[in-house]
């Protein structure tokens, strides 16, 4: 069982990795799109998961098998591929990667609940499961970047013939029927209130908040630093980025050990501190003596996707009654990759076109250390907000109490 779950991860995650570190090369060195349409066609992922993810959650858990859902979502997303490969102009480009997110990002909700389904423990046993959603990033990753294709349309070609693969893989997965199956359908459950009521609870909505906040900062790393690294020298940039994938490995695999050490709230603290420092890398490292600091840029990429993403997954499952967990992993989807990185797509694009600069022979270039400056700070400022807000209540009532003479 295990295994096979692990599998479907491995796939869910290569779709994405396949397309999303290059795209923003592709259409800033080849289609010549400015900053802001750059944001933008990355900020379709965003428009995805803030409308389709709790439809898509709500389907899962009332009407439908969760992996026959994923099938269907996968096998229209191919398509919609291959359609916007074939594009140039921004209008066609981001109107078919916008209809592809629509199918591909409730998908991360639901593969997280499914696996979450079939497991005993899930805090101990989800991340060597996760992990290998990792591997399937970093297999592509290293297959772009030794290509040399990251400047071209080809990485969403692949990205659409791993979509085929996993829609026919969805159908070996075990039977996922929907937990919610008997209970009455009123239009109600269309946007799930029930999950929304777990954010009267303070420690939730702290969680829910932060998480909102530190994909805004986020955005800047997913949309430009492949085109940051390309236009600072760095050789091969998208097989270097998935050092980060391969330090997220290892974070995954420990995440059990640093659960039972640091709980919730330390691990989520970490999480946010490790973007701070990773973009302090970039604005301060360089080719050369400096590639140093780019390198440990990249690698931070364990932590914080990790100690942030991964185990807010956990704390959600921990948290949300039975019957809502999909829907609620879809509530959380929509805050973070949903509304987070669709005002972090609109920043970032601002903040890279405010620091464009034209470079040797007149091609485009930015002056990075200001963009990641900003972005580290607008890390650091949610960071210090959750440190502050943030109590998990399980971990303080078991807590022991002390008593003074």
């Amino acid at each position: 069982m295990k295994w096979r779950l692990r599998l479907m991860m491995l796939f869910e995650y290569a779709i994405w990795g396949a397309w999303y570190v290059t795209v923003g090369t592709w259409l800033g060195k080849t289609l010549h799109f400015s900053g802001q349409e750059i944001g933008a066609v990355a900020g379709t992922t965003a428009i995805g998961a803030m409308i389709s993810p709790l439809f898509v959650g709500l389907m899962a858990d009332r009407l439908f098998d969760t992996r026959r859902v994923l099938a269907a979502l996968h096998i229209i997303g191919a398509v919609l591929l291959v359609v916007a490969a074939k594009q140039s102009s921004f209008a066609l480009v981001y109107a078919a990667l916008l209809a592809y997110s629509l199918c591909y990002m409730p998908t991360l909700a639901l593969t997280t609940s499914l696996a979450m389904r079939h497991i005993t423990d899930p805090r101990e046993e989800f991340g060597a499961i996760r992990v290998f959603g990792t591997i399937g990033w970093i297999v592509v990753g290293l297959i772009v970047g030794a290509w040399g294709v990251e400047a071209t349309a080809s990485p969403l070609h692949l990205a659409a013939g791993l979509s085929v693969v996993m829609a026919g893989y969805c159908f070996t997965l075990p039977s996922t029927p929907p937990l919610a199956r008997n209970q009455r359908f009123e239009l109600r459950h269309a946007l799930p209130l029930e999950s929304l009521h777990l954010l009267r609870d303070r420690s939730m909505a702290v969680f829910a908040l932060a998480s909102f906040l530190i994909c805004i900062p986020l955005q800047f790393y997913y949309a430009f630093t492949n085109l940051f690294l390309n236009e600072v020298g760095v050789v091969n940039a998208a097989g270097k980025m998935t050092g980060g994938q391969m330090s997220e490995i290892l974070c995954m695999l420990l995440i059990p050990w640093f659960f039972r050490r640091l709980g919730v709230k330390y691990m989520l603290a970490v999480g946010m501190l490790a973007w701070v420092l990773r973009y302090a890398m970039f604005a301060f490292g360089g080719t050369g003596e400096l590639m140093w600091m780019l390198w440990l840029g990249i690698v931070l990429h364990g932590i914080c996707f990790d100690f942030f993403f991964v185990v807010g997954q956990i704390y959600i499952d921990r948290e949300a009654p039975p019957a809502l967990r999909a829907a609620t992993q879809g509530l959380i989807t929509f805050l973070t990759y949903g509304l987070g990185m669709f005002v972090g797509s609109w920043l970032s694009g601002v903040v890279v076109d405010t620091y464009a600069k034209t470079g040797a022979e007149g091609v485009a270039a930015h002056d990075w250390h200001a963009i990641w400056l900003i972005a580290g700070g607008c890390a650091a400022f949610v960071l210090v907000l959750f440190v502050l807000m943030f109590k998990d209540r399980r971990e303080a009532s078991a807590a022991p109490v002390t008593t003074t003479a």
